[in-house]
């Protein structure tokens, strides 16, 4: 051992790695062999296609990202790359893993460039735009979806899918969002390919004239599609609803709660780990430490001072669901109400209100989209 670390520091470290179980050291390993072959984001990809890159909430493994990545492969017209989260994070919001180390993994997806992250649908958008991972840092387009369930109204607040697209926008780059008002007991995996037909002269459309430079700046497109996306009456321009769910939150025994940690429970990244190892060695630092100083402390108990009582912490385990609530908004122009009457609905979202801009997009939603339907 070399004399460039303090002794205390190789004493602690040394007794935090003994007290790891055993392969912990060849699982970090494996993970770092890993990130080392992560292949290049450019190989297999023609440099003169456009790049149009996919995300979602679902999941890598989710049918709507499955279908729709497939088509715009099989279209040939675009370098399509993929980041999505390794399990659902349909409720996550607009959230961000700060100060967290993410894994990021390859995934065989045929005719794409695709990994899956442990982190949100915003990580996943955030990342890709960065440049870290792949070699540009701005397509053309970002898509979101296709989500399993709708993102109506307020319901924009709680969804990531929706956040994915909004990222973008805070990035500069246009974005659509898809979500399918997917009803449990009624809709099946198939609508998911329909729902792919409905979406995707809408998305040809946007990046035609992206290409063009003909596509107004500052706004991304809110997707939603009725529950029979194939049975669909058309597409119609929306308003944000009121729409919301309710929370319903539920108390359940401690003996379900750790039931449910343990089947949904992960071994945590190479980041988690190194900090863990960390605050082990800064622990048994610290017991040493207290250990010693002990030896030379007289204890005195004070008499005038009664002692503080002892506080007994109690534990409780929640679980929320989100239930449907009945909204009485009226306007058929609503996002919810286009979807329940059979229509796609079709909402534009800005980075800033703007008349300009709300004009802009409106245009070419009725020149692009709704002529010819």
């Amino acid at each position: 051992m070399n004399n460039f670390l303090p002794p205390g520091l190789v004493s602690n470290l040394q007794q935090a790695l003994a007290n790891r179980r055993p392969g912990e050291d060849d699982a970090v390993s494996s993970k770092a062999d890993d990130d080392s072959a992560l292949p290049s984001s450019s190989e297999g990809e023609d440099s003169s296609k456009p790049v149009i890159f996919v995300t979602n909430s679902d999941g890598i493994e989710s049918p709507g990202l499955s279908f729709l990545v497939d088509a715009l492969v099989e279209e040939g017209a675009y370098n399509v790359n993929v980041i999505a989260p390794q399990s659902d994070k349909s409720t996550s919001g607009h959230s961000v893993s700060l100060k967290e180390t993410i894994e990021v993994a390859s995934v065989d997806v045929k005719g794409a460039t695709a990994y899956e992250i442990s982190g949100t649908p915003v990580d996943c958008v955030s990342l890709a735009l960065s440049g870290a991972l792949f070699s540009w840092t701005k397509p053309l387009l970002v898509i979101s979806g296709i989500n399993k369930g709708s993102s109506f109204g307020h319901h924009m607040y709680y969804s990531s899918v929706v956040a994915g697209a909004r990222e973008a926008l805070v990035y500069g780059v246009p974005s659509i969002s898809i979500s399918l008002n997917w009803q449990k007991d009624e809709s099946q995996e198939s609508d998911f390919k329909d729902a792919v037909t409905v979406c995707l002269p809408i998305i040809k459309a946007a990046m035609r004239d992206i290409e063009k430079g003909v596509f107004p700046k500052g706004f991304s497109l809110d997707l939603e599609l009725p529950t029979s996306p194939s049975a669909n009456k058309g597409v119609k321009v929306t308003k944000r609803s009121h729409w919301r769910s309710n929370l319903n939150w539920q108390a359940i025994s401690s003996t379900r709660a750790q039931a449910a940690a343990r089947f949904n429970g992960a071994q945590p990244a190479m980041g988690l780990n190194i900090a863990q190892l960390s605050r082990d060695a800064s622990a048994a630092g610290a017991a040493r430490r207290l250990t010693t100083q002990k030896k030379d402390i007289e204890v005195v108990e004070s008499v005038g001072v009664s002692p503080k009582a002892h506080f007994k912490r109690t534990v409780k385990y929640f679980r929320a669901e989100m239930l449907n609530k009945d909204n009485k908004e009226d306007g058929n122009d609503l996002d919810f109400r286009a979807v329940e009457n059979g229509f796609v609905s079709l909402t534009p979202s800005y980075a800033s209100v703007d008349s300009e801009a709300n004009a802009a997009a409106l245009n070419w939603i009725t020149s692009a989209v709704l002529e010819g339907q």
